[in-house]
């Protein structure tokens, strides 16, 4: 079994009634629905608002709109250098191997 802590909260009695109401239709202990609960709010809480995705879907938005600054040709020449000396860079040549 997972090793438990102990904790003591402070709730207000309509939050206590809803936890016992919501263990009971359950049929889970408390304890347990409190961790349910708390690992799905956890897991929500990492996800963009509805407020946050639609400000990011309009600044996608207006940034596709917008005409391109240069050619194509020359991003996908730009792109090849910089990939090229990437490779450059990681080769590793002239190091000395240690026994």
């Amino acid at each position: 079994m997972v090793n438990m802590i102990k904790v003591t909260f402070t709730l207000d009695e309509a939050t206590v009634d809803q936890l016992r109401r919501t263990a009971t239709k359950v049929r889970k202990p408390q304890s347990r629905v409190v961790r349910e609960a708390i690992a799905e709010y956890a897991a929500r809480a990492d996800r963009l608002s509805e407020g946050e995705r639609q400000r990011m879907l309009a600044a996608l938005d207006r940034a596709m709109r917008r005409r391109p600054s240069r050619p194509a040709a020359e991003v996908d020449a730009e792109l090849r250098e910089i990939r090229a000396a990437r490779r450059r860079w990681g080769a590793r040549r002239g190091v000395a191997k240690t026994p």
